[in-house]
């Protein structure tokens, strides 16, 4: 079924929507809520029925809903002030006013992908302008088996890494109808991208390889062609199955940092005059990974100008209530009640803007752990891991509330399965790190010692591994290797004390793991 109204064209069974022949990728939620107003387009819909009907009965508050209705409009070439497509009837509703001419049928993929193809004139300098939100598209994984059966299962891992990306909400990932339109194509993926309108473009294949089966992924730049990204698994053939969903989540959280590690290098590099509000936020993420006051204080300043350029940036108000608490755990923020309840206040304002994203439920539930608030924290980010369960930060977040309550049998696998989704993220060393605290809690010091050294090893490590390496090494008795590991602590941060550490732990309710953690500086030779 296609529609045509206005400038657009919107292909319902390839879920593709056109504006002056110019394909747009719209989120899927966002598309949803196109199709019912125009199937309904002959009456006012309510509200609640929106609800009920594109959200499926979840609770979602106004101002989600009005983002999303703006969202519609921008994407049809309509506004709130045109209304010449979707009209807000005040108290009502919303109706579809447009005249849509209707189509029957639809179009073969190979016709869509000569369609796209042939409209790229030039592989050169295409324009991926989102409001600054990368796009992602995920071509059909090969069958380089040479067994017809194994199909599917490529086809099938396709559609798992596409899923699994549209949990990470601020990717634009490209509808699966549309990136198998190049499926058994040799076109180049250059033109690939243009033709998508992709700036990141994932491939990946299948061999077999005796008894196991090898699937490679890659993530290219579709601009430049450049690899950014690539890994294989080996599996053996009996548990292809068994271990599906463990690749794909793994393939997918690989991505995600990596795709954000370009995206903050492209911005750092972007004339600051041009800046968005989805630069600033990015910007401002650039700065957060950075180990150092300077760097949290330029974090929350970029920040605090995302989310006033664009109230509606959920994630924006999500990473400014984090960078909030980190200043008081890792940085020279004073930790202060009144200050974790304004973080709380600015977490919740994500939450009401988007209670569907996975980060910023985790952000949350971060903050009420700060809070010292931790069943409601487990809560909050046992959503997270349920929203997307390749986010690795909201296993180790778990893991931790976990340790803190000294539910250690529990917390581990939590530990675990967060380091096995982030071999590849920048910021592993933090896992390493809560998981030596735990193990600290747990009286296993010669684990806390061997993940604190790991998290040691890894670059823009903070300073906290290195004061649980003291801590340790101080309850093994380890004496010569603790006044060197002292040493590297007071690199690490200058200032460094026991009251330091007591100071910086106002997370923990159990005052017997403050006064373990302390016992050992102590033992260690630390100044108190």
């Amino acid at each position: 079924m296609r529609y045509l109204f206005g400038r657009c064209r919107l292909d319902v069974s390839l879920r593709e929507l056109q504006r002056d022949d110019a394909s747009l990728h719209v989120e899927p939620q966002v598309l949803d809520l196109i199709i019912y107003l125009i199937e309904n387009r002959d009456r006012v819909i309510g509200r609640d029925e929106l609800f009920d009907s594109v959200w499926q009965g979840r609770i979602v508050s106004e101002s989600a809903l009005r983002s999303s209705i703006n969202a519609a409009r921008s994407a049809l070439g309509d506004s709130g002030r045109k209304q010449s497509l979707i009209r807000t009837l005040p108290r009502k509703g919303f109706r579809f006013v447009s005249e849509v001419k209707v189509e029957d049928g639809g179009r073969a993929a190979a016709a869509t992908a000569d369609r796209l193809a042939k409209s790229v004139e030039s592989p050169s300098v295409p324009e991926f302008d989102q409001g600054g939100r990368p796009v992602v598209a995920v071509l059909p994984f090969r069958n380089l088996s040479g067994n017809p059966e194994w199909e599917h299962y490529a086809d099938g891992m396709t559609e798992d890494v596409t899923t699994a990306l549209t949990k990470h909400r601020w990717l634009l990932v490209v509808a699966r109808n549309s990136a198998f339109a190049f499926k058994d194509r040799d076109e180049k993926l250059q033109r690939v991208g243009i033709a998508l309108g992709a700036g990141y473009v994932v491939e990946g294949s299948l061999h077999k390889l005796s008894q196991r089966l090898r699937v490679t992924a890659h993530l290219v730049d579709s601009v430049s062609a450049r690899v950014l990204w690539a890994e294989s698994y080996d599996i053996p053939l009996e548990e292809v199955f068994d271990v599906q969903d463990d690749i794909t989540g793994m393939i997918a959280s690989h991505l995600e940092p990596q795709i954000g590690t370009e995206e903050r290098r492209r911005v750092a590099s972007r004339n600051s005059r041009n800046f968005r509000a989805w630069d600033l936020f990015h910007l401002g993420n650039k700065h957060l990974y950075k180990a150092t006051p300077q760097d949290n204080r330029e974090a929350q300043r970029l920040l605090r100008l995302a989310v006033e350029y664009d109230p509606e940036l959920a994630q924006g108000h999500a990473l400014l209530a984090y960078a909030i608490v980190l200043s008081m755990l890792y940085f020279d923020a004073e930790p202060d009640q009144a200050l974790l309840k304004e973080a709380q206040v600015i977490a919740h304002e994500g939450i009401e803007r988007d209670d569907q994203d996975a980060l910023i439920r985790f952000v949350y539930g971060r903050v009420l752990l700060a809070r010292k608030r931790y069943a409601s924290a487990l809560e909050e980010l046992r959503y997270s891991v349920d929203m997307n369960p390749a986010l690795a930060i909201a296993h180790c977040g778990i893991g931790d509330s976990l340790a803190y309550e000294g539910r250690f049998e529990e917390c581990f696998p939590h530990f675990q399965r967060a380091i096995d989704l982030s071999r590849h993220d920048p910021q592993r060393w933090a896992f390493y790190a809560y998981r030596a605290l735990a193990h600290l809690f747990a009286g296993e010091f010669d684990e806390s010692l061997d993940w604190a050294s790991r998290a040691t090893h890894v670059p823009n490590c903070h300073f906290w591994p290195y004061s649980h390496r003291v801590s340790a090494l101080g309850h093994l008795g380890h004496h010569d290797e603790a006044k060197e590991a002292t040493l590297d602590l007071l690199e690490q941060n200058r200032g460094f004390t026991c009251a330091t550490a007591r100071k910086r732990l106002f997370y923990l309710r159990d005052h017997a793991q403050v006064a373990l953690y302390l016992e050992g500086l102590r033992k260690a030779g630390l100044p108190p």
